[in-house]
C-alpha cells in the first residue's frame, strides 16, 4: 500500500502512544528479520580459542507468537531506530536446565530479558512490515485514517499487516528545536554521570556486597539486570569477512558539538581524567597511590590533591570544561557548578549534602550512595529527553536525507575549514573525511565509519 499521508516517525509515535493496546506477532519478526550488528553468542573462549559456555542459561517463560509493542528508541548519532522488546524470562542450569529460584534472598524465576530489533538502519528500512493485532478501536481508526491499514471493520480479533517500507521517514515539513547550548549542557552532564557510576561501579543503595558477589556469580547485575559474558562467532575477523560471516558497510554518523570540543566522545571516562589531574595520598604515610579512581572516594583514609602537570602537558578545551566540575565534587574548589547541575536535573537530595559536606557535617556512605544512585538516574533520564525531544530527530532527519532541515542555513566546510576556523577542534581519522556545518553556536558534523554484521538472517537475535 503506497501511501504519502504519514511517515513512518509519525506512525511510530501512534505506536508509542497507543502501545498497551497492539501486540506484535514477534515470530513474524523474527522470521523475517536481518542483523545489523554483529552475532554474539553466549560464553567466553579460552586460551585456545574454544567457546566456553555460562553454567546458567536463560528460558523465555511464554513460547508466545504474540509480545506486547516495545519502545521505540532513536540512535543519538545515526538515522537509526530500534524497537525494544522486553520479555520474562527465567535462569536455569545449563547442564540439566534446574530451575534457579532464588539468588542472595531475592526470587529470580521472573526476570526480564530485552531484544533490540533495528526498524531503520542508517537511513534504510530494514523491517519491511509488523503484523499486528489492535484491542482499541481508537488506536485503530486512528491508522485507519492515516491509510495505514486497509480493514474497513474494527475486530480485535485481527492480525494486521503494516507496510513500513513504503512510507516516507520523515515529513518534508518537519520543525526542528533550535540546539544552541545544548552541548555544553549534554557535556556538563555526561561529565558528572561518569563521575557517579565510576563512584558506584561495586556499590548499591539497596544490597551488600555479599549479595553483589552472588549476583554476579549468577550473570546479574546489582539492578538485576541479567549481564551473560558473549563473544563473537568468529575467532578471525578476516577471516570471517573472507567466507561471508561478516559483511562490512558504511554507516554516516551525525554528532553534534561546539566551537571548541567536536562531539561527546571526547570526553575521556571519569577515572581516565583523575589520573591525569589528580593523585590521592595517604593522610597518615604520605603515599601517593599511583592509579587513583573513583572506587576510593569513600576511603576516608586517602585525600585528594592536584597532580604536578609537567611543562610538555598541553591544557585541551576538554579539560577547561572538565576540570571545574571535578574541583567542585572533589571539594577542591567550591565553584557551584556541580550544585548548579544537580538542582536543574532535580537532584537536589545530593545537591544538600555537598553543602552538608562542605560545611564540615558528617555524612554516611549509605546516605551518600543513596542520594549518588538517585542522581545518577536524573542526569540520565534529564540527558534521554533531550536526545529524544531535540537532538535525535534531527539527526535522523539529517541521516536519513542527507541534507540539513531547511531553517538551517549553514554552509558546507571540509575538515581544513573547520580547523582553520575553529583550531581548538581534534579530529579522528574518520572524522577527517567528513563534513561539517556551523549552526548558531554549534557544530553539526557528518562523517563515514566502517561497521561490521552477521551476514545470515537471524531467528531470535539480539543485535
Amino acid at each position: 500500500m503506497t501511501n504519502n499521508q504519514i511517515c513512518l516517525v509519525e506512525l511510530i509515535q501512534i505506536f508509542t502512544q497507543y502501545r498497551n493496546n497492539i501486540i506484535v506477532n514477534i515470530k513474524h519478526l523474527q522470521e523475517h528479520y536481518q542483523r545489523t550488528g554483529i552475532k554474539r553468542v553466549k560464553g567466553v573462549r579460552n586460551e585456545n580459542g574454544e567457546l566456553l559456555q555460562p553454567w546458567l542459561r536463560t528460558e523465555y517463560i511464554d513460547n508466545a507468537e504474540y509480545v506486547s509493542m516495545g519502545d521505540f528508541q532513536f540512535n543519538r548519532n545515526t538515522a537509526t531506530i530500534n524497537m525494544l522488546i522486553k520479555r520474562k524470562v527465567k535462569l536455569a542450569k545449563f547442564e540439566d536446565q534446574t530451575p534457579t529460584i532464588e539468588v542472595a534472598g531475592l526470587l529470580v524465576n521472573d526476570l526480564n530479558t530485552f531484544n533490540n530489533y533495528t526498524i531503520v538502519s542508517d537511513g534504510k528500512i530494514n523491517v519491511k512490515s509488523l503484523v499486528v493485532k489492535i484491542s482499541s478501536k481508537k488506536a485503530f481508526d486512528l491508522l485507519k485514517e492515516k491509510g495505514i491499514l486497509d480493514a474497513e471493520e474494527f475486530d480485535f480479533r485481527a492480525e494486521h499487516t503494516i507496510q513500513l517500507d513504503d512510507l516516507p521517514l520523515v515529513a518534508a515539513n518537519s520543525c526542528y528545536s533550535s540546539i544552541d547550548g545544548l552541548f555544553n549542557e549534554l557535556a556538563e552532564i555526561k561529565v558528572l554521570t561518569s563521575i557517579i557510576c565510576a563512584q558506584l561501579k561495586k556499590e548499591s543503595d539497596v544490597f551488600i556486597e555479599a549479595q553483589l558477589d552472588e549476583f554476579k556469580k549468577h550473570y546479574l547485575s546489582k539492578n538485576i539486570y541479567i549481564n551473560f559474558p558473549t563473544a563473537t562467532e568468529y575467532t578471525d575477523i578476516k577471516e570471517a569477512l573472507a567466507n561471508g560471516t561478516l559483511e562490512s558497510k558504511l554507516s554516516y554518523k551525525i554528532d553534534i558539538g561546539s566551537q571548541d570540543i567536536l562531539n561527546l566522545s571526547k570526553l575521556p571516562s571519569a577515572n581516565k581524567f583523575l589520573n591525569r589531574m589528580y593523585r590521592f595520598y595517604d593522610k597518615e604515610t604520605g603515599e601517593v597511590i599511583v592509579k587513583p579512581s573513583f572506587e576510593m572516594a569513600f576511603n576516608d583514609n586517602l585525600v585528594v590533591r592536584h597532580r604536578l602537570l609537567s611543562s610538555r602537558t598541553k591544557i585541551t578545551k576538554v579539560d577547561e570544561l572538565m576540570k571545574p566540575i571535578f574541583d567542585d565534587f572533589l571539594g577542591l574548589e567550591q565553584n557551584g557548578i556541580v550544585g548548579g547541575i544537580l538542582n536543574k536535573v532535580g537532584a537536589d537530595s545530593l545537591a544538600q549534602l555537598f553543602q552538608d559536606q562542605q560545611s564540615g557535617k558528617q555524612i554516611s556512605k549509605e546516605e551518600m550512595i543513596a542520594a549518588l544512585t538517585a542522581a545518577g538516574n536524573n542526569l540520565e533520564k534529564y540527558a534521554d529527553n533531550i536526545y529524544q525531544d531535540k537532538i535525535s530527530p534531527l539527526v535522523f532527519c539529517i541521516g536519513s536525507t542527507g541534507l540539513l532541515p531547511d531553517q538551517m542555513q549553514a554552509k558546507a566546510m571540509t575538515v581544513d575549514d573547520a580547523a582553520a576556523k575553529y583550531p581548538n577542534l581534534q579530529f579522528s581519522k574518520d572524522e577527517q573525511e567528513g563534513t561539517f556545518f556551523a549552526v548558531g553556536d554549534s557544530i553539526i558534523s557528518i562523517y563515514a565509519k566502517t561497521e561490521y554484521y552477521s551476514k545470515l538472517i537471524s531467528v531470535g537475535v539480539d543485535n
